[in-house]
């Protein structure tokens, strides 16, 4: 029995441990050229929390502020992806992120494709949060479709590159050109069609961010810290993920996701017993 179980914990133990996923054979990225911070971007809000050095911009959040931008003009379709580097330590309550919204354009009725860093604290994992809204914000109606991660490395001591294909057939969420999640367009009304801008922030969120609110930012390690660099912005024609240039994934890119998702994913919407399956349909 002792046996037994010393077997059981070597296997857990071994499958938990860092591996690398299988290489999905193609690298998107190395289809979208490097812009620098300025040419696609400006800020937002917290300008006094943000600075450009070299092309590295690093934002962050403070007891007075956070810090936010957004692309010079909003976008149809297309690839896009930055390399962020996240704070170490405890972050509980911090989200730190890169996402395509329209809201300043439809508040209340907006479109969303999130990648959030939900902060942590120092004896957990960060957990990679991505998310897709349609036509639906605020007045406590809102569907997020949330599939969450713990990735196969640690975010905060490397920059890693983090990136959406949106076009008109589907969204996919890499992480170091690998996919993690695939969202198909099932119908209209399950999927985003109008024009979303392009944003990254650092916020405190500690309502919700860190276990459901259980653990809150908390000042006394400020400031919180969020680094980008390598931006890229590419129209429609660079938003396949595939080599051949059409829709989908191939293959190899299947295994890869397959594995991301057997090994590291930690929560699916469309398996959650307690969301009301008749408000996500594509479930």
């Amino acid at each position: 029995m002792a046996l037994l179980l010393s077997f059981t914990f070597f296997v857990l133990i071994s499958s938990t441990t860092a591996q690398s996923p299988p290489s999905p054979g193609y690298s998107p990225s190395s289809r979208v050229n490097s812009i620098g911070f300025n040419q696609g971007f400006r800020n937002l809000w917290g300008s006094k929390h943000q600075s450009l050095d070299q092309g590295s911009l690093t934002i962050w959040l403070d007891s007075s502020s956070g810090s936010g931008f957004k692309s010079l003009r909003p976008y149809q379709s297309g690839y896009f992806g930055a390399s962020m580097k996240l704070h170490p330590g405890y972050t509980a309550g911090v989200i730190t992120s890169f996402y395509l919204s329209n809201n300043e354009e439809h508040p209340g009725n907006h479109d969303e494709i999130d990648i959030e860093f939900l902060g942590t604290t120092p004896d957990k994992p960060y957990t990679l949060q991505t998310n897709v809204y349609i036509r639906g914000s605020g007045d406590g109606n809102i569907i997020g479709r949330e599939m969450r991660f713990h990735l196969w490395f640690d975010p905060t001591q490397d920059f890693h590159h983090y990136a959406l294909v949106w076009n008109p057939t589907e969204i996919i969420f890499l992480v170091d050109d690998v996919p993690i999640r695939r969202y198909a367009r099932k119908s209209d009304a399950t999927f985003p069609t109008r024009p979303m801008w392009v944003y990254g922030s650092i916020w405190d969120a500690s309502s919700w961010a860190t276990e459901d609110g259980k653990y809150k930012a908390d000042y006394k390690y400020q400031p919180f810290i969020g680094k980008y660099r390598n931006f890229k912005l590419g129209g429609s024609a660079a938003a396949s993920a595939s080599p051949s240039g059409s829709t989908g994934l191939s293959q190899q890119q299947l295994s890869a996701m397959e594995w991301v998702q057997r090994n590291h994913l930690v929560y699916d919407y469309c398996h959650d017993p307690k969301r009301d399956h008749a408000r996500i349909p594509e479930c």
